[in-house]
């Protein structure tokens, strides 16, 4: 099995944290985690893959066409697809599933085993389209407790952006991405310095972008060996921490707006429960 090229883990963890706060914290909507926090992860990692040969990334991303639609800028779809349509679609990649997982091992973030990395492949991947993406975070349901993976497919004159780390990454078909959602991140266009700017997308063509993604979830053991625990929350406001759970990031720029109504977020009492998690089973 062929293995990745070129990774590079980017530092992503001298946050640019808006006063009067000193750095970040996330807290969870699982029950289990409902009264602590951990701070982000403090890399990205990209893996320039070169598995997708021949015509395979091109059949790949008409499939992912055929399956979402995204009409407006800062629109993002998502379509299940298995395994099976995946070799079908590009039936030159021999074990997709291992591919992605062998190259996901490169970052560590799960231990050094292989099999931790392929069952999170197996358990699930997406297509993900988007028309340009304003800046944004993920922190709904269980996101809170996951990296996640992007692969590229189709990504022309695209840059992915994490504002507040200071990371600006020109992606290619083929590029392997790994971030901690919770931190806000969009898709720019080089020219606009980081700022995801709507006319740069409607004009003219390779407006889309289409990529495979996916989950890595995190054990509390594997988050606090990244340098991430959960500890309760009481540790992080103590620290002067802003809450991203709660935290309205300005599309275009990323700027944290209504700072004053973060002040108090890091309580017991404010808890951001799912209510469906905590129903019993059936």
């Amino acid at each position: 099995m062929a293995t990745p090229v070129d990774h590079r883990a980017i530092a992503a963890d001298a946050f640019a944290v808006p006063r009067p706060f000193k750095r970040f914290a996330v807290r969870s909507e699982e029950p289990r985690h409902a009264d602590s926090a951990r701070a982000p992860y403090g890399r990205v990692h990209l893996i320039r893959t070169d598995f997708l040969v021949g015509d395979a990334i091109q059949r790949l991303v008409a499939l992912g066409h055929a399956r979402m639609q995204v009409s407006e800028f800062g629109d993002i779809d998502y379509a299940r697809v298995t395994l099976d349509e995946l070799a079908a679609a590009a039936p030159g990649v021999c074990d997709m599933a291992g591919r992605i997982a062998t190259a996901l091992r490169a970052t560590g973030v799960l231990g050094g085993g292989i099999a931790a990395y392929r069952r999170r492949v197996e358990a699930r991947i997406d297509y993900l389209a988007s028309y340009g993406a304003g800046f944004h975070n993920d922190v709904s349901r269980h996101w809170t407790g996951c990296l996640f993976w992007n692969l590229a497919l189709e990504v022309a004159d695209v840059e992915f952006v994490m504002p507040h780390a200071g990371v600006r990454l020109a992606l290619a078909p083929g590029d392997l991405i790994v971030f901690d959602p919770a931190m806000a991140h969009g898709l720019c266009r080089p020219q606009d310095q980081a700022q995801a700017v709507a006319e740069s997308f409607r004009a003219g063509e390779r407006c889309h972008q289409i990529f495979l993604s996916g989950e890595l979830t995190l054990t509390d053991a594997q988050w606090a060996a990244l340098g991430s625990p959960w500890l309760p929350v009481e540790h992080h406001a103590q620290r002067g921490a802003l809450e991203l759970v709660a935290a309205e990031f300005d599309e275009r720029s990323g700027a944290i707006k209504r700072l004053g109504s973060l002040a108090h977020c890091l309580l017991r009492s404010t808890r951001y429960v799912d209510e469906a998690q905590t129903a019993a089973p059936g």
